[in-house]
């Protein structure tokens, strides 16, 4: 039975034939995160009857749907699911885990075995970017740009870099804020 939310869009991934197997995948990657529906092709739907045509899952209380609907179409770069992390520890986990078997990018993307794109982005990142002092924002915009798997300290220690060389204390809400 298909589960009603209060969030009136859930994104829907086109799958080959791997709905089912990529559903269970994210599933175990992500905290509260759960296979809800699974629907299977009856006699007069396209494909062989009995086969899994979608997936409803939640993935970090995300609704989405998983769709068996062929090869005609393919995931690219133009679609991406921002992961943000509050730690290195857990940015090192999903970058491991969502990049195995799948394709390492530049600047914290990452494809998936199954070719869907991932941004896995520190909390810090958004703060450091958008810091008043503008030099700040430009070294860690540098930095980023620099990094396949985003660092965290490697990040605000960038950032940091004009304020220590000029002895000009680090600013306290650069980590952790």
């Amino acid at each position: 039975m298909t589960k009603l939310t209060s969030s009136k869009i859930k994104p829907c991934l086109w799958f080959d034939t791997q709905a089912e197997e990529a559903a269970k995948f994210y599933t175990a990657v992500f905290d509260d995160s759960s296979i809800t529906s699974v629907t299977r092709r009856g006699e007069t739907a396209p494909g062989e009857a009995g086969t899994v045509l979608t997936v409803e899952f939640e993935i970090d209380g995300q609704p989405m749907l998983a769709l068996n609907g062929g090869p005609e179409f393919t995931f690219t770069e133009a679609i991406s699911f921002q992961v943000y992390c509050e730690t290195q520890e857990e940015v090192d986990r999903l970058w491991s885990t969502l990049s195995d078997g799948g394709e390492e990018g530049p600047c914290g993307w990452l494809k998936d075995r199954f070719g869907l794109s991932w941004q896995i982005v520190p909390t810090v990142l958004p703060r450091l970017l958008s810091d008043p002092d503008q030099g700040r924002a430009d070294r860690a915009m540098a930095a980023m740009l620099g990094m396949g798997k985003l660092d965290i300290q490697a990040l605000t220690d960038a950032a940091d870099a004009a304020d220590a060389a000029s002895g000009v204390a680090s600013r306290p809400d650069s980590v952790g804020a």
